[in-house]
């Protein structure tokens, strides 16, 4: 039996949703799986990154990758790449629909291309998948928001965007769609009232959101994929929480405590009821980034070289030493910085480029290792460490340090309380208590935290727990814990990396979630 599932992937970023489908290869000798039809990303770097990893895929799927090989090694530029490669490249670049698109903004050449699509697979399965930018729903984001004057969020276009996800349901159809977002969506308010509910009855019946009462079309209901769902009600909904609804990643294999709602909308012709992923051990972050090169990290506003960041940090640690003897601190941290001190790697290098060797430890399940393995490159790449101030280089030592010694502790994060004055920022509010955890590190035995697109900003809240390395997470590093396999290369600059990596799907949770769609449409 053979089954080809189509895909529109929408405001899909460096594409974690699609890899995550795409992967997904079914059991018992049932063919097919999911084809992505169409992808639709505006930011210029992730459209980038985007199209060049569909274009992997159609040469893996040939059995001939090594141009891409060729191309990730450094050993030719994209354009050489393309020209190698024409009619695969054409393919792609069709499949991400030629460049940077935006719903809302290029609605009639999306719009378009889709009923070609679906008038071109007439009677075959379609899927719809993707997260509306989240920046207006998050807890962060709705922050910020206080501090602009006058801010509305029923003027907030960001609130709304779900809408153009709901236009193109309308078009496509589909048999079942899958819809991601920020757990703050739950308890956003447009209004005085949750946006929620609202988002949730019009995904139920979008022709009839998008076109009014009388539009006939698809209705759905709405699923979690981690919970069993209860007596639907008269109005469809099946779930006494919209808690429900949240997918914690560190329970499904992913080395990172990602909180995020997913929802399954499936067709009200599908009889079948979706299967809940099942939950696996957790992965800790040490697990997750053994093998990946160690790095020092780059001296920012001062001449870098090893020994110029070797005595930075001596002569940070001195200070320390210094100030937590006087203060009669733990006797135990003390020790930690200065065996650390003796173990300082002043002569890795920056930026690797190194031949894998022993990538994975015992301690990572199989299917992880796997994944993030399939098909090994000859270097790391995205794996660079980004330059530090002289003084952020003494407080990530610390905090390092820090996390070392109490790693039994409830939360072994130094608060402001805890730094030695000396390595206190130039902050008039820094012991007010609004930026007590400025300076979180990422601790041995669990999960990372959640990577952010923040990490393009600063380090701050992704410190490596190496004091020895002493800086912050790099892309390569961010991309396995978001489990990006190591043959994914992100493009753009640095800053434009790490936020792809920051908002995309964890591709590993993503092919699990691909399982359960397929389950039902097959």
């Amino acid at each position: 039996m053979s089954k080809n599932i189509n895909v529109i992937d929408l405001f899909a970023g460096p594409g974690g949703l699609g890899e995550g489908f795409s992967a997904y290869e079914p059991e018992d000798g049932v063919d097919g799986g999911f084809q992505i039809r169409m992808s639709v990303e505006k930011e210029t770097s992730a459209h980038k990154t985007l199209s060049l990893r569909a274009l992997y895929r159609l040469l893996k799927g040939t059995g001939d990758a090594r141009h891409y090989h060729q191309y990730f090694a450094g050993h030719t530029d994209r354009s050489e790449f393309q020209a190698k490669v024409p009619d695969a490249w054409q393919e792609a670049n069709i499949e991400s629909l030629g460049g940077p698109k935006a719903l809302g903004e290029d609605n009639e050449v999306i719009h378009q291309r889709l009923k070609e699509l679906v008038k071109e697979k007439k009677g075959e399965p379609w899927v719809v998948m993707g997260g509306p930018p989240c920046q207006a729903y998050s807890l962060a984001g709705r922050s910020r928001n206080k501090g602009i004057k006058d801010y509305k969020p029923e003027a907030d276009s960001r609130h709304f965007l779900y809408q153009e996800y709901l236009q193109v349901l309308s078009i496509v159809k589909p048999d079942v769609f899958v819809m991601e977002n920020v757990k703050g969506i739950l308890t956003s308010q447009v209004g005085g009232s949750r946006i929620f509910p609202s988002i949730k009855a019009d995904l139920k019946n979008p022709c009839k959101a998008v076109q009014g009462k009388r539009a006939t079309g698809k209705q759905y209901k709405i699923y979690s994929f981690v919970a069993e769902s209860d007596e639907w009600d008269e109005s469809g909904n099946g779930y006494a929480n919209d808690s429900d609804y949240i997918i914690k990643a560190e329970n499904f294999g992913v080395p990172q405590a990602r909180h995020r709602v997913i929802l399954l909308g499936v067709c009200t012709d599908i009889e079948r009821i979706p299967s809940l992923i099942a939950t696996q051990e957790p992965v800790h972050i040490e697990s997750a980034l053994d093998g990946v090169p160690p790095l020092r990290s780059k001296l920012s506003k001062m001449a870098d070289s090893p020994e110029a960041w070797e005595d930075v940090i001596k002569g940070q640690a001195r200070s320390m030493i210094r100030e937590l003897g006087r203060r009669r601190c733990n006797a135990d941290l003390v020790a930690c910085i200065e065996r650390n001190v003796e173990k300082l790697q002043s002569r890795n290098p920056t930026l690797s480029k190194k031949r894998k060797k022993t990538p994975f430890s015992r301690d990572i399940p199989m299917g992880l290792k796997a994944w993030l393995g399939d098909d090994p490159q000859e270097v790391f790449r995205n794996h660079e460490s980004r330059g530090h101030m002289e003084s952020d280089l003494g407080r990530y030592f610390f905090s390092a340090c820090w996390a070392e010694t109490f790693s039994v502790a409830e939360n072994p994060i130094p608060k402001a309380a805890d730094f030695p004055d000396c390595l206190a920022p130039a902050h008039a509010n820094w012991k007010s208590g609004h930026f007590a955890d400025r300076f979180r590190v990422q601790r041995k035995g669990r999960p990372a935290t959640t990577v952010t697109s923040h990490i393009s900003k600063d380090g701050h809240y992704f410190i490596h727990y190496d004091p020895t390395q002493c800086r912050a997470l790099t892309v390569r590093e961010a991309a396995r814990v978001q489990t990006f396999p190591d043959n994914y290369l992100f493009e753009g600059n640095r800053t434009q990396q790490y936020v792809q990596v920051g908002n995309a799907v964890p591709p590993y949770l993503a092919r699990q979630l691909a399982k359960t769609v397929f389950d039902l449409i097959v």
